[in-house]
């Protein structure tokens, strides 16, 4: 990948202050706030593999929204981006991070909602000012009208000086 695309790739991901809270509705705020990014981008940059035995993977299909949330602050040799990916059923954020020229290191959902059968699954995600990411997960059922908090769960992530993001449960 040419570096001046790359280049040009980070400026749709502005450099925030933390802490942070990524919740279901903050992507609305970056949806209005920040540009949208080009297709090619999203399928050169976003999409590239993680290693040579995994294949890019292709957007599935015209209603699939990538939306640039942020880039980390203070992290050294790598980019950390947030972006907020919607397709049907399924509304996450993304940690991405990548080194200086743009090769992909690591991508880990941290926050968002997916739809399977009946069950939701929403996450919640927090970064606080050390970079640390805290995201609590719950599963709730359609046909339940009472969440069970037992089936809660709660990670820490730390991204490492690497680039990969190490979760901790």
């Amino acid at each position: 990948m040419k570096k001046s695309h790359f280049n040009q790739f980070l400026k749709f991901f502005p450099e925030i202050e933390l802490p942070i809270v990524l919740d279901d509705e903050i992507h609305h705020t970056f949806s209005t706030e920040n540009e949208t990014l080009p297709l090619a981008a999203v399928s050169e940059i976003l999409l590239q593999p993680t290693n040579e035995n995994e294949a890019t993977v292709a957007i599935e299909d015209e209603f699939t929204e990538f939306v640039p949330c942020f880039k980390l602050p203070d992290t050294g040799d790598i980019h950390a981006l947030v972006y907020w990916r919607a397709e049907l059923l399924n509304y996450n954020y993304f940690l991405i991070t990548f080194d200086k020229i743009g090769n992909k290191i690591d991508e880990k959902i941290i926050g968002g909602m997916t739809v399977k059968g009946n069950e939701v699954r929403q996450r919640v995600a927090s970064i606080d000012e050390d970079g640390f990411i805290y995201m609590a997960e719950g599963n709730a059922v359609y046909s339940h009208t009472d969440f069970d908090a037992g089936d809660s769960k709660s990670y820490k992530m730390e991204l490492r000086t690497d680039g990969y993001i190490q979760v901790f449960n």
